[in-house]
């Protein structure tokens, strides 16, 4: 595969000094590798995460490997502390919004007031030329900016938890792994000699690792037993708690009722309900979008996109009205309030913002 040279000229008396998020995983390590053989003044950072006291944290382990990873390559590395911030910006945001009865895209909030926040402005403040982290998507200087590319490879591209970056963040930062599928990312690890070649990818919430979200919403919002209502208005059962459900959820409701399966279709927060349905109910045709950010300037309405609703879902036809309102071409299954819609151009993402 023909790679794209680097929109950066290294060539100079003093090497661009690049800080990179270690999280202790395969791409990252070979991030730090790759800018190293670049030629770039590399530099690795851990970021400690926030812990909670009642699920098993790995970033111990994480930290060990990344700074194994630095050892091997010889380059700097410190752990930054941001336990505290990510507790305040993003674990708060996550809890606070399944109490609302949303469903909150906590790696969306992580990469917008951890990696790109602190982390980019710590870096800034400490002599770093450019931010380099492991994520899979790619950043191509246009005449009028920088434009945020899909990744090379499309089952990896991570380009959807990136909505929130600016242009002066595009500007200063590096994506090395986003020009490569992943198959190829573990190779070079080998060749490199890193110990994390064989680590498996990471799973979960960025901040804490794996977890089963209903237990972990248990200890920090208490239950409150509600009706479950069918769309026609028959009362179904209970639940335990509206917050511990997302839209389209099947397992977990318990009705044990003829006419199922039943899905989650919506949740009336202020009444504690939750209503369900079948399969046909979960569709719509259109969804609103609040908190629209865009990654280079305001865009004209109405405007045609190719919007995601999920990480994990195709790109569908959309058009996005001034006020937010977003009608698709063909109705969508189990839209869902918190989550992000993520709008593209072709390859290049043009912003995003929050499903009301």
């Amino acid at each position: 595969m023909k790679r794209t040279r680097s929109r950066h000229n290294i060539h100079t008396p003093l090497k661009p000094k690049v800080f990179v998020a270690m999280s202790g995983g395969v791409d990252s390590s070979v991030a730090a590798a790759l800018l190293k053989k670049q030629g770039f003044n590399v530099v690795g950072v851990f970021m400690r995460p926030w812990q909670d006291e009642t699920i098993q944290c790995l970033w111990q382990k994480d930290k060990e490997d990344a700074m194994r990873v630095a050892s091997l390559l010889d380059i700097p590395f410190y752990v930054w502390d941001f336990s505290q911030e990510y507790g305040d910006k993003v674990t708060k945001y996550m809890i606070d919004g399944y109490k609302k009865g949303i469903t909150p895209n906590p790696d969306v909030m992580c990469n917008k007031e951890i990696k790109f926040g602190l982390f980019f402005k710590r870096a800034m403040k400490e002599g770093a030329d450019f931010i380099a982290t492991g994520h899979y998507a790619r950043i191509k200087k246009t005449k009028s900016h920088y434009a945020l590319v899909k990744a090379e490879d499309s089952n990896k591209d991570q380009t959807y938890f990136l909505w929130t970056l600016t242009q002066q963040q595009l500007e200063k930062t590096l994506f090395p792994v986003g020009d490569y599928a992943k198959p190829e990312i573990r190779k070079l690890a080998k060749k490199f000699k890193l110990p994390t070649f064989d680590k498996k990818d990471s799973q979960g919430v960025c901040f804490v690792g794996p977890l089963d979200m209903k237990e972990f919403l248990q200890h920090h919002i208490k239950p409150k037993p509600g009706k479950i209502i069918h769309v026609d208005g028959r009362e179904l059962g209970t639940h335990d708690g509206m917050q511990y459900y997302t839209i389209g959820q099947r397992h977990g409701l318990d009705l044990g009722i003829a006419g199922g399966p039943y899905y989650v279709v919506r949740k009336d927060a202020k009444k504690n309900i939750i209503v369900v349905g079948t399969e046909k109910d979960l569709f719509s045709h259109e969804a609103c979008v609040i908190g629209t950010q865009w990654t280079h300037g305001m865009a004209g309405f109405p405007l045609n996109v190719d919007v995601k609703i999920r990480y994990r879902s195709q790109s569908q036809k959309a058009v996005l009205h001034k006020d937010g309102r977003l009608v698709f071409k063909k109705p969508q299954r189990a839209i869902t309030p918190g989550q992000s819609a993520v709008f593209y151009k072709g390859q290049e993402l043009l912003g995003g913002g929050i499903i009301r």
